[in-house]
Order: C-alpha cells, then structure tokens, then sequence
C-alpha cells in the first residue's frame, strides 16, 4: 500500500485505439465510484492529459497525472516497445516497481506490457510464465476463469500446472470461491483424451492440492462446469477471441429479426430489459481487464479498444486486487502448494468415478 488506507493505480492513457480522452474519462469516474481510498495516477504525454482534463467540468483530488514522454505503438514488438525506456507503459510500471504505486492499468500495447513487466517486475518465485487471466459468463451466473488467454503461445506442462494454481488461488481471493474446480481444458474429458502436453499436465495436477476435477470441453466453460479451465495461450486466446464474437453477433441477429415484421418489433420492445441484461452478460467490459498473474506486482491488461465503462471497471479491479493482496497470496500459495513438496504431493486424493475426471471431498463443489 502506497499510503494509509491509500491504494494507487497507474493508468497508460496512451496508445489505445479509442484515444487518451476515453480512458481518462474511465480512470476519472473510479477515482470518483472508490473515492479517498483510491489515488488514480494518469501516465502519458501531460500536455495531451491536461488538454483532455480541462475538457471535463470536474476533476477529484484523487487524480494525479505523471509525465512521459514516448508511446508504445499498437503495431510495434514486444522487444521493441520494452526498449521504449521513456514510455507511458515503462513509466508507469516503474512507479509500481518503486513502490509509489500499487498497480499498473493499460489498454495500450500488450506485447510491451507483458515483456515491461517481466523486465522490470520479475516474475513470482518459482514462476516459469506469467499467464493473462480472463473472466468468462456461464450459465449458472458465477464466472469462469480461463487462463492463459494469449501470453504463451507455446507451453510446457509445468506452465499449465502453475498456471492451475495461480488460477485457484485468483478464484479464491477475487471471486470468493473456497475450493475452486479446477479443469484443464482437452478435446474430451478421458484419460485417454488429449495430446501429450495435456496427459503430462494431468498427471502434475492429479497430485496437487488445488481442487482439479480433470479433463473438461471447451463446452463446459459457459455452462459453469468449473470455476476455473486452464490451457495454453495459443488456445485460450482463440476461446477469448470468439467468446468476444458472441455479443455482436446476438445483437446483429436480433436486429434482423426485428425487421422482418410489426409482430416482431412489438415481441422485442416487451423483452426489451432482459435482452439488454443478455448483452451485458457477454460484454467484457463489465470486467475490465485481464490480469497478468504470475509477475511480482499487479498488472492489468485491458482491450486496446475499451469504452470508459471498461477502463473504470479495470482500474476498480486493480484496486480490489490491490486491496486484497493478490500477489502476496498467489507467492505463499505457490509455495506452500506447488513448490514446496513435490507438486504438492501430500494432497489427500479424492474420489475417481472412473470417466477421467476427479473430484475432491470438498461438499460445496459437490453439485
């Protein structure tokens, strides 16, 4: 924490599609929905951040803004945008770095972000990769978290399995789920199912003291089968890519429908709220941004297209994160559970009903 009670969030306002003004407004309204308790640094070019603030009737006390002098294109490499020292993404996760800040927001460059943080962060003892965590709606009401989403294309089992970890313990703290289900997402949910990064990863996480349930289909992650599916970023990635398609196709298909007659035009005005509540289920600014677990310090990454409702609703998150001591819990966790005996070997196995998948005593996860 930067001050009593105090927790401050850095905010690149820099290189998102949509432009600084937009994520302004986004930092300005948390500053405003958290209040004392929240200090909202805004990183960028200050004369771009001044000339957009003088635009708003009111700014709070709780805004700061931080001068930098460079901006990371959206077209521009990893590598690249990490040698961008004088930047708004380099800038602002220094400030976490020296402990003036608490976590870094940003809809800019991804790639630069993820290498800024490694570079200047490090990552968590024991961690091989950080993994990008996104939150998914399900048809039970309570979200689903997959990981990773696009940070590693390529990985090894042990990444999954520190991936199912960092998960859990993400589930636990941001969520408030007691004993995660953990799934590691395959083409069937047998033994016998998968390929050999998946049948290796099984056989670490089998013996962990997560709460892993086994195999699951890319089906089970909507219906709410788990709290938490694991997989490779190559693949996580084309899940959030496509779960991202699904708002703007139910809405361009029920504005077809609304054309083809009067009948259909009066059906739509009565279901008017709940296909409203249908469309916020599947926008993804209602969370923000994904966090980048696995580094030492909280880091969200956010859409480079995000609306102002989007960024609020990321730099809360990062404060609650903050709050809760995300990234202390995720280290004791690792350590207590996946590094410091084998894997975590002590757990007491649970119940294997024979179709591939086990599940843990825990009663609550018990459905």
């Amino acid at each position: 924490m930067t001050a009593a009670n105090t927790y401050t969030i850095v905010l690149d306002v820099m290189g998102a599609d949509r432009g600084p003004a937009t994520i302004i407004q986004g930092g300005i309204e948390a500053a405003q929905a958290v209040g004392d308790r929240l200090r909202v640094v805004l990183v960028g070019d200050e004369d771009v951040i001044q000339s957009a603030l003088d635009e708003l009737e009111e700014v709070p006390d709780n805004v700061d803004v931080k001068h930098a002098e460079q901006t990371v294109p959206m077209e521009m490499g990893a590598t690249e945008g990490a040698r961008m020292r004088k930047s708004s993404v380099a800038v602002g996760i220094g400030l976490v770095k020296k402990g003036t800040a608490d976590a870094f927001v940003s809809p800019g460059n991804t790639g630069a972000v993820m290498a800024t943080s490694l570079l200047t962060l490090g990552r968590i003892a024991g961690v091989s990769r950080p993994a990008i965590t996104s939150t998914f709606p399900t048809s039970t009401g309570k979200p689903c978290i997959v990981l990773d989403v696009g940070a590693n294309a390529d990985c090894k089992p042990q990444h999954l399995s520190q991936f199912a970890v960092m998960g859990s313990v993400y589930a636990q703290v941001s969520r408030r789920v007691a004993s995660p289900r953990v799934g590691l997402i395959s083409i069937g949910e047998e033994r016998s199912k998968g390929n050999e990064l998946i049948f290796s990863a099984r056989e670490l996480l089998k013996d962990s003291q997560i709460n892993f349930v086994g195999n699951i289909e890319g089906r089970d992650i909507l219906s709410g089968v788990v709290d938490v599916a694991v997989t490779d970023g190559f693949t996580g990635n084309i899940l959030l890519k496509f779960a991202e398609s699904i708002q703007p196709m139910l809405v361009s298909a029920i504005k077809r429908q609304i054309q083809t007659n009067i009948f259909s035009r009066f059906g739509v005005m009565m279901m008017l709220p709940f296909m409203r509540r249908m469309r916020n289920t599947f926008d993804y600014a209602q969370w923000g941004g994904a966090p980048l677990l696995g580094v030492n310090g909280i880091v969200v990454i956010c859409h480079g297209s995000s609306s102002a409702r989007a960024i609020t609703n990321a730099v809360t998150g990062a404060y609650r994160m903050a709050h809760q001591g995300i990234t202390e819990r995720l280290r004791d966790e690792l350590i207590t559970n996946h590094f410091g005996t084998e894997n975590g070997s002590s757990k007491t196995k649970g119940e294997d009903i024979g179709d591939g998948v086990v599940y843990t005593t825990a009663p609550d996860d018990q459905r």
